[in-house]
């Protein structure tokens, strides 16, 4: 028995990283996964991975699921990837907001297309996606919507400062502080329904992916400073499968949250050497 048998899964950006391990994990669990991203095929994106890999993985391993390439800023691709995958299994009992983008620009220095579809890609596609599972969750008081935060969602804090080093995470770090307060929000909303969980989470120590290498956050696929993948994924699982009353409105941290559930011994990171997002302690 799986912790997901017989679920519905979307899974958004799942063409490489967390979003890959993500949807490969939760397909072990007996779920059947859309794979989204923009990625279809190898060689489609300059980084490595791609949807086409992501469901040979899982279908290799007996696992059940399909490719579905969606831009997540758009509202009709939105609607066409949930409309796909109700098609393809039927009402949708998970989704997993994980597709992000962002540019490290100073802000004097930001485009604004760039900070346009930064905010569309990271905010806009949740709340478009989330909209239209809720009329799949609701009827049936049950669904999960696990929205994929960063510790960029913690600020600086006030001045004077004494790191006066500009790295251009603020357009990043905005558009996740916003995703947390959506989803206390949008948890808040939902508790009528006492089957529907919505929860943020975020990587306690940041995840190797080959964006975060490129974006320098990291040294390498194997920095032992980061925490695998599959940290991450496990953490989306508890949050999908624990029952709603017990995770609903969360903003929290994969090894935090792990540790509290007796899913992993020790811990480290944010959510356990330090506090996290002001969300999280809510």
């Amino acid at each position: 028995m799986g912790k997901l048998d017989g679920k519905v899964a979307i899974v958004t950006g799942a063409s490489r990283g967390i979003g890959e391990t993500i949807a490969v994990l939760f397909a072990g669990e007996g779920a059947k996964v859309v794979c989204a991203a923009r990625t279809l095929k190898e060689g489609d994106h300059a980084f490595e991975g791609s949807l086409a890999r992501t469901v040979e993985k899982i279908k290799a391993a007996g696992g059940e699921a399909k490719a579905v390439a969606a831009e997540v800023s758009q509202e009709a691709e939105c609607q066409n990837l949930v409309d796909a995958a109700r098609a393809l299994y039927g009402p949708i009992d998970i989704l997993v907001n994980n597709a992000a983008l962002t540019y490290y620009i100073p802000i004097e220095d930001y485009p604004i297309n760039r900070w346009m579809r930064a905010f569309a890609v990271n905010v806009h596609g949740p709340f478009m996606l989330s909209k239209m599972v809720l009329t799949d969750m609701i009827p049936r008081q049950s669904g999960a919507i696990i929205n994929i935060s960063s510790g960029a969602a913690i600020g600086p804090g006030r001045g004077p400062y004494q790191d006066k080093k500009v790295r251009g995470g603020t357009l990043y770090g905005s558009t996740k502080a916003a995703l947390e307060r959506f989803t206390q929000g949008l948890a808040q909303e939902v508790a009528q329904y006492d089957g529907i969980a919505v929860t943020a989470l975020s990587p306690s120590r940041v995840v190797p992916t080959p964006g975060t290498v490129y974006h320098k956050l990291v040294t390498g696929m194997d920095d032992d400073r980061g925490e695998p993948p599959l940290m991450m994924a496990r953490a989306a699982l508890l949050l999908a499968s624990e029952p709603a009353a017990k995770v609903n409105g969360r903003v929290t941290y994969s090894q935090q949250v792990l540790k509290e559930y007796g899913w992993i011994e020790k811990a480290v990171g944010r959510g356990i050497d330090t506090p996290g997002s002001g969300y999280s302690q809510v």
